[in-house]
């Protein structure tokens, strides 16, 4: 992988990183204790300036409370990533929220394909 390569990257999961610590509700002075490491460490994770090893992406998962690949696909542009983040989503909702989901989502995505096709 080169450098080109590594920058977009280490943006998504970057912005994964800071997602799940705000969902968790965390700062970035609470991550880096349970660490060890300094605040700055964890903000230049997010801001996708550093990568974090694999080590640190399963440490940050435990943290968080989410499994290691869900930091790494939730804010991938990726549509296979993308369709496994809705998955997770939609899996927690019951039966009745899934319907009313699809309906909504099949709605808007209608939509959104007419605004794209007359613009």
């Amino acid at each position: 992988m080169n450098e080109n390569d590594r920058m977009p990257l280490a943006r998504v999961v970057g912005r994964a990183i800071a997602y799940r610590r705000t969902m968790a509700n965390l700062t970035q002075e609470q991550v880096a204790e349970r660490l060890g490491i300094g605040q700055e460490a964890i903000s230049r994770m997010e801001r996708g300036v550093a990568i974090p090893t694999v080590v640190r992406l399963a440490e940050l998962a435990d943290i968080y409370g989410c499994k290691l690949d869900q930091l790494v696909t939730e804010t991938s542009d990726r549509e296979d990533d993308q369709a496994k983040a809705i998955l997770t989503i939609v899996g927690r909702l019951s039966g009745a929220d899934r319907r009313l989901l699809i309906e909504w989502l099949t709605v808007f995505a209608d939509r959104l394909l007419q605004s794209s096709r007359s613009g």
